[in-house]
């Protein structure tokens, strides 16, 4: 498939845009400090260096410009026809002439201000004449500016044009303004063509896909033509007499019969018959379109008359394609794009009258004999008159069977939704909720209720005090929730001893006692600190006073004061003189005490710090090297955060990109590229 590459041409900028890009680039280049006190031949060579890469760039952008615009006289005769009517093939040409000449031009300043630069004699001189070959170098490029800008248009404009193959199937759509072209071409493809109901909606060509027969076929929509002189058509249908003349395809003339288009039949036929040369060599259908309008039939004569002609001129391009001249079923169709009534019909129709005609091409070319010889397709011949049907194995067909059986099984299972659509719909078909139950006979699951059981009545089974039986039940309930109530009193209404009695009373006086001062101390507590015990004078928490308490409740107080006791932190370590071994004694004289002589205390020490590396479980590590290596490089990913200040993972902020010391004041002699 040939393509051409309009929709990658580089963007052409305007004159001023190509100068300051060049020169940029020469800045950046290429050196750019220089001393008069260097020698001739390096000053020379310096501003040598200069022009000349200049006079590279210029060419540089100015080749990529002439090469990628596509040369009309060198691609196919479709397109060289469409740019010429869309863009002017004059003006085209002129403007990439304009280009080349100023490619040519600068070329030559450049070699000719190199070849002066040679003999420059200072630094002044060839300065000068650095700035006197690049300053030529841009008023060549101011003076092609519009050329420019002409050529950016082009570019934008062929963009959008869209990608036709001009040698792959197609079927072309013509016409009268309105009479259902875009409409067709959106329903047999994936095409999205605007369809309004005024003329000339369709201003350009639009193309689309379809497939037939495992082929890919190109459909191309073009905008309405009007029947005048060719001299007074417009761009537009231009267009459109482009594609007719230069495309391999395969022609459907659409004709409004209904007359809504604006335009008689009467009309509609001479454009038939003027445009008819465009159609020699190419399969030709007429399709009669809005048939629900105003069907075929009921056309008057004078139109059927007219439209008989129209077939028979399509029936000479059958008989110049090798057909027959009664084979008219192809050549005239009618169809209705909104009811879509023969709109696939048509397209058939097209498609196969398209691959006829290339067949019988390729059948006719010089290159059908290098293939022919190469295969040959045996066709075979009936040795007797036998019927013989085929043979299908017995165990074929029981295995095909099974299968069957096993798909019917397999059908989805019918829901109460599907039931409801079948029998119905909602308000009309009522669920049965007793299909489900579990009973002995399935038949009994739709069984009314009897009221005659083995002779019996079996409302006499049913006790008609009920109701009156459970209100009793739930009134003896509540009696005997209410009592279990009662048995849950305050112990004042049971009888104790004088003993009891007054154990309890001073219980009670207590724990009011105690809820008192908790009050007092809890609303003050935000005004004073907590004191340390061996600051509390008042020595209310001593063990003394904690045995009084207890004794006085009649309790035995010495568990709990050894208990708090053995709890004391307060007491000091004392140190053995010597360490030795844990089953080693000492002889401690008591009489002669000794304060650098203490045995070791046993009070309780702080737990043992564990190491990093230590496994803990649930942590989720195979083993210690695992959790060690794990650290390691989580205190690197934290490294370079902590260099920028970063407060985690999570921190975006962006400082000031210029800060002020860097970006303010003069800018001093010397590189700046730190900027």
């Amino acid at each position: 498939m040939v393509k051409y590459n309009l929709k990658k041409i580089t963007v052409v900028p305007n004159g001023k845009e190509m100068i300051d890009i060049v020169l940029s680039r020469t800045q950046r280049q290429t050196p750019t400090v220089v001393h008069k006190g260097y020698a001739i031949s390096r000053l020379r060579q310096f501003y040598m260096r200069k022009v000349k890469y200049t006079q590279q760039n210029y060419h540089e952008k100015l080749s990529t410009i002439i090469d990628e615009f596509p040369r009309l006289d060198d691609i196919h005769p479709f397109y060289g026809d469409l740019l010429h009517v869309l863009y002017n093939k004059d003006h085209y040409k002129l403007a990439l002439g304009q280009v080349n000449t100023a490619r040519n031009i600068i070329s030559k300043i450049a070699k000719d201000y190199v070849k002066l630069l040679k003999y420059g004699d200072s630094l002044y001189r060839c300065k000068c004449l650095k700035v006197a070959a690049l300053g030529r170098m841009c008023t060549q490029m101011k003076r092609i500016s519009p050329s420019l800008a002409y050529l950016e248009q082009i570019r934008q404009h062929m963009a959008r044009l869209p990608s036709i193959d001009p040698n792959t199937r197609t079927i072309l759509i013509c016409g009268y303004p309105n009479v259902g072209k875009s409409s067709f071409i959106n329903k047999i493809t994936r095409a999205d063509v605007e369809v309004q109901p005024y003329a000339f909606t369709t201003k350009s060509l639009f193309v689309g896909h379809a497939d037939y027969k495992y082929l890919r076929y190109q459909v191309i929509d073009t905008p309405g033509i009007l029947d005048r002189p060719f001299e007074d058509r417009n761009i537009i249908e231009m267009c459109s007499i482009t594609a007719l003349a230069h495309l391999r395809a395969a022609v459907l003339f659409f004709l409004d019969i209904s007359g809504s288009c604006g335009y008689s039949i009467a009309q509609q036929a001479a454009l038939f018959h003027s445009i008819k040369s465009l159609f020699m060599n190419k399969p030709l259908i007429i399709v009669c379109n809005k048939t629900d309008l105003q069907p075929l039939d009921s056309i008057s004569e004078e139109d059927k008359k007219l439209v008989m002609e129209m077939k028979a001129e399509a029936m000479k391009t059958v008989i110049g394609q090798g057909g027959e001249a009664t084979d008219d079923d192809s050549v005239l169709l009618s169809m209705s794009t909104l009811t879509e009534e023969g709109v696939i019909s048509v397209k058939n129709a097209a498609c196969e009258r398209l691959l006829d005609q290339r067949v019988d091409l390729k059948m006719k070319s010089k290159k059908i004999n290098d293939c022919l010889n190469r295969f040959h397709v045996a066709v075979p011949k009936p040795r007797d008159q036998k019927e013989r049907p085929p043979c299908i194995p017995q165990a074929v067909i029981e295995a095909k069977t099974k299968e069957a059986a096993d798909k019917a099984q397999k059908e989805k299972r019918k829901t109460e939704k599907d039931l409801e659509e079948e029998n119905g719909g909602a308000g009309v078909y009522s669920a049965s909720l007793k299909k489900h139950h579990i009973l002995a006979n399935d038949e009994w699951k739709e069984d009314k209720m009897p009221e005659i059981l083995d002779g019996h009545n079996v409302f006499d089974f049913v006790d008609p005090d009920i109701l009156q039986r459970l209100a009793e039940l739930e009134r003896e309930e509540g009696l005997r929730l209410e009592e279990e109530a009662n048995a849950d009193i305050d112990m004042d209404d049971c009888k104790l001893t004088p003993e009891e009695e007054m154990a309890l009373g001073a219980i009670r006086k207590k724990k009011s006692l105690l809820i008192q001062q908790h009050r007092i101390k809890k609303s003050t507590a935000e005004s004073r600190s907590i004191v340390p015990r061996k600051f509390d004078k008042d020595r209310k928490s001593t063990t003394e006073r904690l045995g009084r308490d207890l004794s006085s409740l009649g309790l035995d107080p010495s568990a709990a004061i050894d208990r708090a006791r053995s709890k004391s932190r307060g007491r000091k370590r004392e140190r053995l003189t010597e360490r030795g071994s844990a089953g080693d004694a000492m002889d401690v004289d008591v009489e002669q005490p000794n304060k650098k002589l203490r045995t070791r205390s046993l009070s309780r020490s702080r737990s043992r710090s564990r190491p990093p590396g230590e496994l803990v479980p649930g942590e989720g590590f195979k083993d210690s090297a695992q959790k060690m290596k794990a650290i390691k490089l989580h205190k690197q990913a934290s490294n370079k955060r902590n260099k920028e200040a970063r407060r985690g993972e999570a921190d975006r902020v962006i400082p000031s990109l210029k800060p002020k010391h860097l970006f303010s004041g003069k800018r001093s002699n010397g590189k700046t590229d730190r900027r």
